[in-house]
């Protein structure tokens, strides 16, 4: 063999019977083949298990998916690029022309965009409400045929609550799939309610560290089957070496996550003792108007911390850029840090009946919570509120 066809066909190695590596080697590889064509015509007829194109499975994504399922206690999973691309490619998955989904005000701006603008120009038509008008919800999925009822808990960004056992009776006697994007609660919350499908953005609790994106779709299997197809021809990949990142920092979730929870209830007390501050946002506080309800349904709450401001923008302005340990910076979970204002948050399309009701004002900021200490976290804050305050 030649030298420059040696370079292309490089020596195999294989890890002998009975010597295992302790982390699975990263398969970044975007095919993969079969001894022979009989082998590669059954894998394509369904009839042997096997890998063959990255963009349809590989084996460092599969292992990820399977762990996410688990944690999430369903039954399969589909992981793709982004928290976004998860949200995307399970609407368009699961909706047709004339179809209707229930959705709400309190949700991620990227997650009404796509409901509403995306799935509308093809055909699908909506509903918004408030996530707290319980009627309003029971009243729509009585008298319109609805697809999904598609909502979160907690809530981006004033952490309300949804009443999942409420909602997930209503959607299932008028037929309709529930779709929730549990990213704040994490994966080891909710899996106990009757949840069709969950949606995550990995980028989040799930690396930890905010150097890697990534999305999941958790179901049961004969909804992931369903759906198999349309995520592979969409093509929203998540990359093998992405996967092995989010499956690295996986194993220090619970630890973090639990962490994090901890240092959040101290930073929201010390936030509603202070009289710079109209109100704190955190379902884990005896204050928050569904406190209870959480208390029933999640083991954490969270690391979320919102908070509004009696001086309104201006004071939010001056809070924001006295912090010196909070990034202002998109996204959560991660090890650090981070904080950003209303003005950062959008919602600018909604009306302002809707933007009342979402709960946000201009003098609301949203904390995520990292791992730094909490003492520092909380000196940090209090020097924030000083200036906002003066």
């Amino acid at each position: 063999m030649k030298k420059p066809t040696r370079v292309n066909h490089p020596p195999t190695v294989e890890v002998p019977t009975g010597n295992h590596p302790l982390v699975a080697p990263i398969y970044q590889s975007v095919k993969f083949e079969f001894d022979t064509l009989e082998e590669t015509e059954r894998f394509l007829r369904g009839e042997r298990p096997g890998f063959f194109y990255s963009r349809a499975s590989n084996p460092t994504t599969r292992q990820l998916e399977k762990l996410l399922a688990e944690l999430q206690g369903r039954e399969d999973c589909l992981v793709t690029a982004s928290g976004v691309g998860a949200v995307a490619q399970t609407l368009l998955a699961l909706t047709k022309q004339g179809d209707h989904v229930l959705c709400f005000i309190e949700m991620y701006n990227p997650s009404r965009y796509l409901i509403r603008r995306l799935l509308g120009r093809f055909g699908v038509s909506h509903t918004m409400l408030s996530i707290e008008d319980s009627a309003g919800i029971e009243r729509v999925l009585a008298t319109q045929p609805t697809r999904l009822v598609f909502f979160e808990s907690p809530t981006n960004p004033v952490t309300k609550i949804a009443d999942l056992a409420a909602i997930t009776r209503m959607a299932r006697a008028a037929g309709a799939l529930t779709v929730l994007d549990n990213t704040f609660a994490g994966f080891h919350q909710h899996g106990e309610f009757e949840i069709d499908v969950f949606v995550h953005s990995l980028t989040k609790y799930a690396s930890g560290a905010g150097d890697v994106m990534g999305g999941a779709a958790i179901a049961r299997a004969e909804l992931i089957r369903a759906m198999r197809t349309d995520f592979g021809v969409l093509g929203g990949t998540l990359d093998p070496h992405a996967a092995f990142l989010i499956l690295r920092g996986l194993k220090t979730y619970f630890v973090r996550y639990k962490a994090q929870c901890a240092a959040a209830a101290r930073i929201a007390q010390l936030l509603q003792a202070h009289p710079a501050v109209a109100r704190v946002h955190y379902p884990g506080l005896p204050s928050h108007p569904q406190h209870a309800l959480a208390a029933r349904q999640m083991q954490d709450f969270g690391s979320i911390v919102t908070f509004d401001l009696k001086g309104g923008a201006d004071a939010a302005r001056r809070c924001a850029d006295a912090l010196q340990l909070f990034a202002l910076a998109a996204s959560l979970g991660s090890t650090e840090s981070l904080a950003i204002t209303a003005r950062m948050m959008g919602g600018r399309e909604l009306s302002a009946e809707q933007q009342r009701a979402s709960g946000i004002t201009e003098g609301t900021i949203r904390l995520s919570i990292g791992l730094e200490d909490p003492e520092d976290l909380a000196e940090d804050i209090a020097r924030a509120l000083d200036a906002a305050a003066s």
